[in-house]
């Protein structure tokens, strides 16, 4: 931060004595994969204890249900972790909503779990940037906000989920009612290790599609049989070619079939589109719901979709660019050069853009390669970035709204 830059906002020079990087490596030494409960139980208490020093309420959410087609064609529950919520003056009459997650793509048993020291300033580790660097960004400018003169100006709702790198299922119902009547909302994905921040994204939906035929003999009998396995690779075939600009179909897997003598009488295709807009959205749907049609006529077997599209797409609308303006100024004013770009990746500022709120989803740290065992967090970054934040936060209670 520019030296004098902001003697009104005192705060932010404190940012520098918070422990942004102690809790990022606490809170990261746990594993905390999607389907590690037990890890997502631990990291939640840790986090419902750092985010009580905020003056609201704190408490941990049971998840929704959510289902899940098995390889064999039923229909299970997939057990999630609780989620956190904390909300802070209910009653101001401006409000934002702040949201991240704590899972990571990392179950227990992945050999990444390790934090270490690529080079000075720059750290490799399981979820440093995505996204418990960005959760300790966003606890540090929500803790500058509250010694700020801007605080009795401004309440919050704080969302962090166990389940974003799943798509949110358990967590959607509870994102969309936090929506309501904020005015903007800011996540706390990653940006780019040069610092741009994501713009519009396309949007995803995740299908798996059962097939039920009829067994027979393969040699005595086939013509009696009806072939689940062909009818589901004629699907995919057919999805495919649909696959065009805006509008991405992936048929990624066909879990059924059976020995080499019987006709399969199941199975069930995988698919994952990622439309561009809503427009291209609806096509889609409209496309499957004709070719789910088209091949249970064609192969004579029972068709069944299962799934939605869970992240709708993000446009830029006039108010979320109203937003974006605000991070650019308030980074302008930070010496920092805020940019951003669209971008064909998703996360819950899909699900709240499309609850009418303008959101900038990618407010974390600085950092690169996530996903994978290459992830990496660039330190200086957590306090640029909580300063960035916080600031925003500011802006907007000091205008009232955006």
């Amino acid at each position: 931060m520019k030296a004098n830059s902001f003697p009104e906002h005192v705060a932010l020079a404190q940012a520098i004595e918070l422990p942004l990087l102690p809790r990022t490596l606490e809170w990261a030494q746990i594993n905390s994969g999607t389907t590690n409960l037990d890890g997502l139980a631990t990291v939640a208490g840790m986090l419902a204890k750092a985010f009580s020093v905020l003056p609201g309420e704190t408490s941990l959410v049971d998840p929704e249900p959510v289902e899940m087609v098995r390889a064999d064609g039923t229909v299970d529950q997939i057990k999630h972790g609780r989620h956190l919520v904390t909300s802070v003056r209910p009653e101001a009459p401006v409000r934002i909503l702040l949201t991240g997650h704590m899972d990571t793509v990392f179950p227990a048993d992945h050999p990444f779990q390790q934090i270490v020291e690529l080079e000075s300033g720059i750290l490799n580790g399981p979820g440093l940037a995505d996204m418990k660097g960005g959760l300790s960004v966003m606890l540090g400018a929500l803790q500058l906000l509250e010694q700020s003169e801007y605080a009795e100006r401004i309440g919050y709702d704080v969302m962090i989920n166990s389940d974003e790198e799943v798509g949110s299922g358990s967590s959607a119902a509870l994102i969309e009612r936090l929506a309501q009547g904020k005015t903007a909302a800011l996540t706390y994905e990653p940006a780019l290790p040069d610092g741009t921040l994501a713009g519009e994204r396309g949007g995803s939906g995740n299908f798996s599609i059962i097939f039920t035929g009829k067994s027979a003999h393969a040699g005595r009998n086939p013509d009696e049989g009806r072939n689940a396995l062909v009818a589901a690779a004629d699907m995919a075939l057919r999805l495919k070619a649909l696959h065009r600009d805006g509008l991405s179909i992936n048929p990624a897997k066909i879990d059924g079939g059976g020995p080499n003598n019987a006709v399969p009488d199941h199975a069930i295709l995988r698919v994952n589109f990622r439309p561009k807009s809503l427009e291209d959205q609806a096509e889609a749907q409209k496309a499957l719901d004709k070719l789910v049609k088209a091949i249970a006529t064609t192969h004579d077997l029972g068709v069944h979709c299962h799934g939605g599209f869970g992240r709708p797409p993000k446009p830029i609308d006039p108010q979320a660019a109203k937003l974006f303006g605000l991070v650019r100024q308030c980074g302008a004013e930070l010496g920092l050069d805020i940019n951003w770009r669209g971008t064909g990746g998703v996360c819950d500022g899909n699900n709240i853009a499309a609850c009418g709120i303008p959101v900038v989803d990618t407010m974390g740290v600085r950092g690169g390669a996530i996903h994978s065992s290459d992830e990496y967090l660039i330190t200086e970054s957590l306090v640029e970035r909580t300063q960035l934040s916080a600031l925003t936060i500011m802006r907007i209670a000091e205008k009232g709204g955006l």
